[in-house]
């Protein structure tokens, strides 16, 4: 019999687009949130080296080693624009998400309202739902080629049962890069609210075209009521780690730690001195890692010129609108597969009605010379048909 916390959670997807994928090498792999980009050499090596280190095989402590949140705080204080201790506003999790559940659990009641943003990352909805939450979605629009946030829908979506918000930035999935005057109205918000603003910060480095990103906390008002979650398993390519944090404000890091926890006790100690590696690492490796994923990013966009897309500012993953040609994506998730070897993952589910129009294609997983094979696959097919069929309108 299936108990009340599951009721309105259902899986990502991903699993389904991946097991039809299987194991043919000619399946382009654009389904899942992953990128063939080596970690940082450091970050291998001193994960290597940490298996002789007894102190790395251990419980202790449970909100992670010192050095680690050192380097986190020394990290999040450079964006933040202000002093992060890493005794009283650090908490190491097993990954970004773990964070971001634990964050969750340390700042609302069942029945508290979360504002989301639409589309967002379905493991984010859930979670919200999971913490006995209400998650409520805020829509992104394509306007002049680009996704921008709704902001008089910001506001109308706040009742006096919202206790937090959650923003992605960039987000994921879609890319969106937040304005300045779009972190204003979040701001404005927050403190005339009196919300918490749960932070992902995950993408926060990968932002592409010369674009720059703004840390909230670094606002007016913002320092005390920001909670940044962030991971190493994006920015440094160390998804199998599965190191992340939580950083805040001492008045919630009590109820973090705790969270964090009894969820997962805590991470392992080899990852997580090759997540400290990582942090310490040059900028260049960053930098290096980013020039190639835009290059990914472009690739992608030649080929679909034509295809209803609003090009991402960062992230790893674009989406395309197949609604609006008439065709639900999970019909055109089935059809890339069968006619054109593309796995590709419908974003049904994952957050409001902006989420269930489109399929995301990811990037960062594939090499440009295969990427560059999507034009030539999806020509022709019956997805492309329908596509030119609704640009070209009724005919007679």
């Amino acid at each position: 019999m299936p108990v009340k916390r599951l009721e309105g959670i259902a899986g990502f997807g991903i699993d389904r687009v991946a097991r039809a994928a299987a194991d043919d090498p000619d399946v382009l792999r654009l389904e899942n949130l992953d990128t063939d980009l080596r970690p940082p050499a450091a970050a291998i090596a001193a994960t290597r080296a940490a298996l002789d280190d007894d102190d790395a095989n251990s419980y202790l402590p449970f909100v992670g080693k010192r050095s680690l949140r050192q380097a986190i705080a020394e990290t999040v204080s450079a964006r933040a624009g202000h002093a992060v201790d890493a005794d009283r506003n650090v908490v190491v999790t097993a990954g970004g998400t773990q964070a971001l559940y634990s964050a969750l659990l340390a700042t609302t009641d069942p029945g508290d309202e979360v504002l989301l943003t639409d589309p967002t990352y379905a493991g984010i909805s859930h979670r919200v739902r999971l913490a006995g939450a209400v998650p409520r979605h805020v829509p992104f629009h394509a306007v002049g080629g680009e996704w921008r946030l709704d902001l008089a829908a910001l506001a109308a979506a706040a009742s006096p049962r919202t206790r937090a918000m959650v923003v992605v930035c960039p987000d994921m999935p879609s890319g969106a890069l937040l304005r300045d005057d779009e972190w204003a109205a979040i701001a404005r918000l927050a403190v005339d609210r009196d919300l918490w603003l749960l932070y992902d910060a995950v993408f926060e480095g990968i932002v592409y075209d010369g674009r720059s990103s703004i840390h909230p906390a670094s606002l007016p008002g913002m320092a005390e009521r920001v909670i940044t979650i962030g991971s190493v398993s994006k920015i440094h390519r160390m998804i199998g780690w599965r190191i992340g944090w939580i950083v805040g404000p001492e008045a919630v890091m009590d109820g973090a730690a705790w969270t964090s926890a009894y969820v997962n006790v805590t991470p392992g100690g080899f990852a997580q001195a090759g997540a400290e590696a990582a942090l310490r690492a040059p900028p260049d490796d960053v930098a290096a890692a980013v020039a190639e994923w835009q290059r990914r990013r472009d690739a992608v966009l030649d080929e679909l010129r034509g295809w209803p897309v609003v090009p991402p500012a960062g992230g790893w993953s674009l989406l395309i609108d197949t609604a609006s040609f008439g065709v639900p994506p999970a019909r055109a998730s089935e059809l890339l597969l069968a006619e054109a070897r593309i796995a590709a993952t419908p974003m049904t589910g994952w957050a409001g009605p902006v989420a269930d129009r489109h399929l995301r294609f990811v990037y960062s997983n594939e090499p440009v010379d295969r990427l560059r094979t999507i034009g030539e696959r999806i020509r022709g097919t019956e997805l492309d048909r329908l596509r030119l069929a609704a640009r070209s309108g009724p005919t007679g």
